[in-house]
């Protein structure tokens, strides 16, 4: 709270609104020597603590605005009148409220039509689940990269087999389009505190679930292609059902830091996508469209070794996200 009244006035509004009333007076805000190598206000450490300052003029609360900046703060601020323009344009987010001046609404990035700010509260909160949303979908799609390319790949050299057909590739990569598009109406949880890119926690998380992916798709080609028996046809359909099943289970993964159980529970359009691509992609398998056909014994088989490695991939990412938050802590 940025306010011109007397701090026992801000401190009043404070407690109404259900806000620390620890408001400090202008005067206590800024050091008295500046330290800022462009000559600019420098805040006392206390003002990272407190929860407004009372007793400004227009000019304080640019000076505010600027400091919070220089201190590598991403800085947001609301107000309706002619002395708050200068402070909505320097903010990163200037928002004006309902019923404020020309000038203010031109300075601003964002206008209000409504009373109330109830609207900035669902906004930040849509923000902080669509970040929760593309968070998913890059770990998702990096391990997905890692699991379909490594498998290939070291298939290839160890067994000169290839274990997909050209057709095989065409259909997992239009049946994992699908529900892919359906993150972004994805049900996630909504972070309390702001968000930022953890890329390091990313790449961690998708090169746990991509190298532990393509080691149980390798363990199972090893296993037909040496010791089941079956002809080069059933592996290569028996693998494609298994990257499919595998890879459209991983979203599950990735959606959230916990057990897949956990709620927020997927959105029923995102559900209904997720095993719709499957079961289509099992009826493939099964009844030999376009590719070999293996029957639903064998299909059983698959979707029950995808089911237990998708239990092994959830305790081991659940380890990994809170090795992380120790770490953060």
């Amino acid at each position: 709270m940025v306010t011109g009244d007397h701090a026992a006035i801000g401190k009043q509004v404070a407690g109404q609104i259900g806000m620390d009333q620890q408001i400090l007076e202008v005067e206590r805000i800024f050091k008295e020597t500046s330290k800022d190598k462009n000559n600019e206000p420098v805040l006392k450490d206390e003002c990272f603590d407190a929860n407004g300052f009372a007793q400004v003029t227009p000019e304080d609360k640019f000076k505010i605005i600027q400091a919070f900046q220089n201190h590598d703060k991403i800085t947001g601020m609301t107000g309706d009148g002619v002395n708050d323009a200068p402070a909505l344009k320097q903010a990163d987010v200037g928002i004006a409220v309902a019923a404020s001046t020309d000038a203010a609404r031109s300075a601003a990035d964002l206008v209000l039509t409504m009373p109330g700010l109830g609207v900035i509260i669902h906004a930040i909160e849509e923000a902080r689940r669509i970040f929760n949303r593309m968070i998913s979908y890059s770990t998702f799609r990096i391990t997905e990269t890692m699991r379909v390319l490594l498998f290939m790949t070291l298939s290839i050299l160890a067994f000169k087999f290839y274990p997909v057909t050209p057709i095989m590739i065409v259909l997992l990569a239009i049946l994992n389009d699908i529900p892919v598009m359906t993150i972004a109406y994805d049900n996630v949880p909504t972070p309390k505190a702001p968000v930022r890119w953890r890329m390091k926690h990313v790449l961690t998380t998708a090169t746990l679930l991509g190298i532990v992916g393509v080691i149980s798709s390798f363990l199972l080609f090893w296993y037909l292609k040496t010791q089941a028996g079956f002809s080069n046809e059933i592996i290569q359909t028996m693998i494609f059902l298994k990257l499919l099943v595998a890879g459209h289970m991983t979203i599950f993964l990735t959606r959230n830091n916990s057990w897949l159980w956990k709620k927020p529970l997927p959105d029923l359009r995102m559900f209904l996508a997720l095993e719709g691509t499957q079961i289509i992609g099992t009826l493939f398998a099964v009844y030999g469209w376009l590719i070999h056909p293996i029957g639903w014994a064998k299909a059983g088989i698959v979707w029950g070794y995808a089911i237990i490695w998708l239990l092994i991939l959830n305790a081991l990412k659940v380890i990994v996200v809170r090795s992380f938050h120790t770490k953060i802590k």
